[in-house]
């Protein structure tokens, strides 16, 4: 028949008969008799409800009584309901007719337009609310919907009107899927026609308050509850299973990391994890002291450190404040080094999984290679901010919204929050991450130029509100970057940063086939691997381009890939086993703002998810090959089933050569070592005897990036004194050229050069009062030598130089310098 009208009904014995009556002669008028059914679903009233549908039905065949053996709520009711009706369009409207029955015919409207559910809304600016609920409660209200709006159907701004026209055959496939008891359920059905990709229009009508209503002012809450676990049934079997291997992944990457938290020490991450354990403890020890976090002179003493810019991952190491005081900065260290992993290859699935496959395996291993490919593994020793990159997706994807145009504000301002947020995780490689975006949105453009056409405006227009939003809120941080106490405004690497070509078919040390013989010529140092796919996977993206030409997001892809690659040979590109040196294209942005920081080997990674999404491409053609679909059906199932074909021969082929290109360069376990202990004279505590207020514990040799182990015995005793020199980038000269370290001293430089094995000068009367004015500089209040190499020699230019001997004291040779010695 033309028209189904359900009612769900508890405990409505009052108004019951007066709904049914009005219901009956709108539709008799309207409609036409025996063109429509009534369906009354008593949710286990216990009042005389049952007994007035049924009389009702008694009298009129075209009603029936639906019943419930208890009370569960609206959502089961109208599963009830909807599952027995037979029209071709269903009306679900409650039984206090807040939304008089004539108002359908505004929704019959839309439908006949085209859509495939039509929903009264009380808060379209067309409606007429004739009488108002309380204003506790409608306040109540308004603010559910906003919520339901923001984490479940955006876009609809009243989900909860019970007044709603649907398609018949896709209602009782939608309340066949639902599972809510309650009142979620229209949100339920809602959110299962927007997946569909079935239309809904949002019809202004009108609506006044019954006394009596069932609906109270926290059952929006209660529908939030619901909320909950709509979105956890929302989560795929498949989508647990694979973050789960990504976990299980990380951590047996790390599990020489996590075995002896206390000691254990990245063996390939130089100084690098001395220094981040010290970001981690210097931003949770500025939270805890409400002290600026952008700036320090626990290090470099007295001049300090730009905390913005350098990398301590306030986006993380903030919110981890807790973890780290309670933990130490090690575990936090651990933390985000085998989470962020897992959750950047989480990111990159969601993402390809969303956008480009169907198949959540090949998903799977495009997000993979994307997040555990060589070069994110290399800096995975120690550059948590170019590997943690779980932002870098969601930004894209909601880029690509902006592209459709839908809802170019509320996308343009999560665009900005969340590029804000990036800025927080890591500038560098969001700044790469914007040149793979552009290269690729330049090659689409070009091979699609329709679709470029039709996402120009709103992108642009998204974008611009993105940077409104973002502005205010990094402008006062990127103020104190480039412009605070000890900035600076570049980091030169010299002309030698760029890749090999040879880098980019090499295996690296920590690929399952690689060695870090062969590794460590054709990069700058083990954290620095940055190319290293292999030719295996090489040849494959060339396969997989040539196959899938025809598709412009494959040319877009190898474009970005191929073009990342030859920006990332730097200035000068040398085909090896030659003397034949070419200009590269990097020379014409190597100056540039912003850019002139950037090693450029770096710009390979951008190479990782581009060849991931490739391989997700192929791996799905390959499994979509085998499924052929059964014959339509003719019942309201909501697809044919898919029925698994024989295999083929090039599907095994095929097969075969994503491994081949994928099994040597899996990523081995981490190496650790155990790092070197902390005297006692620091760990006990035994230096605040001779470090008096504003002074300072001067190490010997001071801490530098190539040794930082002091920056270790800050953290791990709660940096409770300063240290001159240490591990950062800082401003060097009146040019203010950012350099890794402090700027150099006399005597520094004498410290540093009898420690790895230098010629002791002699130290007469002018070393001896430079060596005091230097001290004097760095405010000294002890000399410190630790157990290491060459510390006899060092402890001979030391007591020369104060030109008295040190004494032994809790593992170390001291000199007391200070104010009060």
């Amino acid at each position: 028949m033309d028209l189904s009208v359900v009612v769900p009904a508890y405990n409505e014995e009052g108004r019951l008969g007066p709904t049914l009556d009005a219901v009956r002669a709108y539709l008799d008028s309207e409609a036409g008799p025996g063109t429509w059914e009534l369906l009354v679903v008593d949710d286990g009233s216990s009042d005389g409800t049952a007994r007035i549908a049924r009389d009702t039905a008694a009298a009129d065949p075209r009603v029936r009584l639906v019943s419930s053996t208890e009370n569960r709520g609206k959502g089961h009711a109208l599963r009830l309901g909807v599952a027995a009706s037979k029209g071709v369009r269903v009306l679900v409207t409650d039984a206090d007719l807040a939304t008089p029955i004539e108002e359908l015919a505004r929704l019959t409207e839309q439908m006949e337009a085209g859509y495939g559910a039509a929903v009264g809304s009380r808060a379209h600016p067309d409606s007429s609310v004739e009488v108002h609920q309380g204003r506790l409660r409608e306040w109540m209200g308004r603010m559910g919907n906003r919520l339901i709006r923001a984490v479940a159907v955006p876009g609809i701004r009243d989900t909860q009107c019970g007044f709603k026209l649907l398609d018949g055959e896709k209602a009782r496939e939608a309340f066949a899927d639902a599972r809510l008891d309650g009142w979620g359920i229209d949100v339920e059905i809602l959110q299962y026609f927007r997946r569909q990709g079935w239309a809904v229009a949002e019809v202004p009508v009108r609506w006044s308050h019954q006394e009596g209503s069932k609906v109270g002012p926290f059952d929006y809450l209660r529908v939030l509850a619901e909320l909950i676990r709509l979105k956890t049934r929302a989560v795929r079997r498949v989508d647990l299973a694979v973050c789960g291997l990504f976990l299980l992944a990380s951590v047996l990457l790390y599990k020489g990391l996590w075995t002896d938290l206390d000691h254990a020490y990245l063996r390939d991450s130089g100084q690098d994890q001395n220094q981040w354990e010290w970001f981690f403890a210097v931003t949770a020890d500025n939270v805890a002291h409400l002290h600026n976090p952008f700036f320090t002179t626990v290090q470099n003493f007295p001049d300090g450190v730009n905390l913005m810019g350098n990398t301590p991952m306030l986006g993380l190491s903030v919110p981890l404040t807790p973890v780290t005081l309670a933990f130490g900065p090690s575990v936090t260290w651990a933390l985000v080094l085998t989470g962020g992993l897992a959750a950047t290859a989480a990111s990159w699935y969601w993402l390809i999984a969303r956008r480009l496959v169907r198949n959540r395996w090949a998903a799977a291993l495009g997000g993979a290679l994307a997040a555990f490919a060589p070069p994110m593994i290399s800096h995975a020793n120690a550059h948590p901010n170019f590997m943690v990159l779980f932002m870098i997706p969601v930004i894209i994807d909601r880029a690509l919204r902006l592209c459709e145009g839908h809802r170019t504000v509320r996308d343009g301002v999560l665009l900005g929050l969340f590029a804000t947020y990036q800025v927080f995780l890591g500038e560098e490689p969001f700044l790469l991450a914007a040149v793979g975006m552009l290269l690729f949105a330049a090659a689409y453009a070009v091979v699609h130029r329709e679709a470029a056409r039709q996402a120009a405006r709103p992108l642009a227009k998204g974008l611009a509100i993105a940077a409104g939003t973002a502005l205010p809120l990094v402008g006062y941080p990127l103020a104190w970057q480039f412009f605070g106490a000890q900035s600076y405004h570049s980091v030169l690497h010299g002309d030698n940063a760029g890749n090999s070509p040879l880098a980019l078919l090499e295996f690296s040390g920590r690929a399952l086939f690689g060695d870090d013989a062969t590794a460590d010529k054709l990069a700058l140092n083990r954290t620095e691997q940055n190319a290293f796919y292999g030719w295996p996977l090489v040849a494959l993206a060339f396969a997989v381009t040539v196959r899938l030409w025809r598709r412009p997001v494959v040319k877009a892809l190898a474009f970005t890939a191929v073009a990342a690659a030859v920006l990332s040979l730097g200035q000068k590109i040398r085909i090896p086993y030659t003397d034949v040196v070419f200009p590269g294209p990097w020379r014409a942005m190597a100056h540039l703002p912003l850019f002139e920081s950037v090693i450029e080997g770096r710009v390979a990674m951008v190479c990782a998810p581009a060849l991931g999404m490739l391989v997700a491409l192929a791996v799905d053609r390959l499994t979509r090959a085998r499924a052929r679909t059964s014959a339509p059906s003719t019942v309201s199932s909501p697809a044919s089933s898919p029925v698994r074909g024989p295999v083929r021969p090039y599907q095994v082929v095929g097969a075969l050569a994503v491994a081949a290109a994928l099994v040597p360069i899996v990523p081995t376990p981490f190496p650790v070592q155990q790092r070197p202990e902390i005297p006692a004279f620091i760990a006990d505590g035994m230096w605040k005897k001779y470090v008096g207020p504003g002074e300072s514990v001067v190490p010997v040799p001071l801490p530098d990036p190539g040794s930082a182990e002091a920056l270790h015995w800050q953290s791990a005793t709660g940096l409770g004194f300063s240290v001159p020199g240490g591990y950062f980038n800082g401003p060097y000269g009146p040019d203010r050229t950012g350099i890794y370290g402090a700027p150099p001293r006399y005597t520094s430089n004498l410290f540093r050069d009898v420690r790895y094995g230098g010629k002791v000068p002699d130290i007469g009367p002018n070393w001896q009062a430079q060596a005091r004015y230097d001290l004097a500089y760095w405010k000294a209040g002890v000399v410190v030598i630790p157990p290491e190499d060459n510390d006899a020699t060092l402890y001979v230019v030391v007591e020369k130089l104060l030109g008295r001997p040190g004494e032994r004291i809790g593992g170390a040779w001291v000199w007391p310098v200070g104010k009060g010695s």
